[in-house]
């Protein structure tokens, strides 16, 4: 997507970042873990059109391992290849932070992030019973992984 550029998040972005989230997400993070995430130095980053937010991401790097902890497109920019460009960002990230692999969840309702990770090579490995709050109780979450060449 034209003029699309994706920076590292800072403190103040968390307003905007906290306004995409909660209008995506009937369970939302709350304002403090995006403020852990920033303090402990995850990969955290946004991604804009002009000034204004349209998505965000945080991963984890460790032990040679990468955890995509959240990836989340506004709404009105959803389908337009963001997602894919801020993933392969944080994949390119991982794999300059020393991580051979990468990991994720996600719902098994969330069909269109599954096909988004499936295309970028991630597969299925297994299944985290009730790992997500829901309306109606818990969901399970599909677990995906990746070689990070």
């Amino acid at each position: 997507m034209p003029g699309l550029d994706i920076r590292s998040m800072q403190e103040a972005d968390i307003a905007g970042v906290l306004r995409i989230e909660r209008a995506s997400y009937a369970f939302p993070w709350t304002e403090g873990i995006f403020r852990d995430c920033l303090r402990v130095n995850y990969t955290c980053r946004v991604a804009e059109i002009g000034v204004v937010p349209v998505a965000y991401a945080i991963l984890s790097v460790a032990a040679g391992e990468a955890h995509l902890l959240n990836l989340c497109v506004a709404e009105a920019y959803r389908c337009r290849g963001i997602g894919r460009r801020l993933l392969a960002h944080l994949l390119l990230a991982a794999g300059n932070a020393g991580a051979g692999e990468a990991f994720l969840e996600a719902r098994p309702s969330n069909t269109s992030a599954i096909r988004l990770y499936q295309s970028l090579g991630f597969t299925q490995i297994g299944m985290r019973r009730g790992y997500y709050q829901a309306t109606d109780g818990r969901e399970d979450a599909i677990v995906l992984k990746r070689r990070i060449d």
